[in-house]
């Protein structure tokens, strides 16, 4: 399979914080969508059951978006709220925040 520009991940959030992180979610800041545009991220979804949430976006050099985002003030502030709420690290400071899972399968 050929490499895809494609990455996804998937974790949990804490219960207590639900309702909070999905309104966080539909009433995103301005800022932060700017940002995101910025460090390259695009066609990013976020798909929800239950508690479960899964995160899908395009990025065509994504050490170099995460890195523009670990040195974002907005991006650092929204993670602080955030990463509270999950279980697992918003945080790209860190050695492997986030564990991209591998694509086995793409149809154009």
């Amino acid at each position: 399979m050929e490499k895809s520009n494609k990455y996804a991940w998937t974790w949990k959030v804490k219960e207590e914080f639900l309702e909070e992180y999905v309104r966080m979610h539909l009433e995103p800041w301005t800022e932060i969508m700017e940002e995101h545009t910025k460090a390259g991220y695009r066609n990013y979804s976020i798909f929800q059951n239950g508690n479960q949430f899964f995160y899908c976006f395009e990025c065509e050099d994504i050490e170099a978006a995460n890195a523009y985002i670990a040195k974002s003030e907005a991006c650092n502030r929204w993670n602080a709220i955030t990463s509270q709420m999950v279980e697992g690290s918003f945080d790209f400071n860190e050695a492997e925040p986030i564990k991209f899972m591998k694509e086995v399968f793409y149809l154009k």
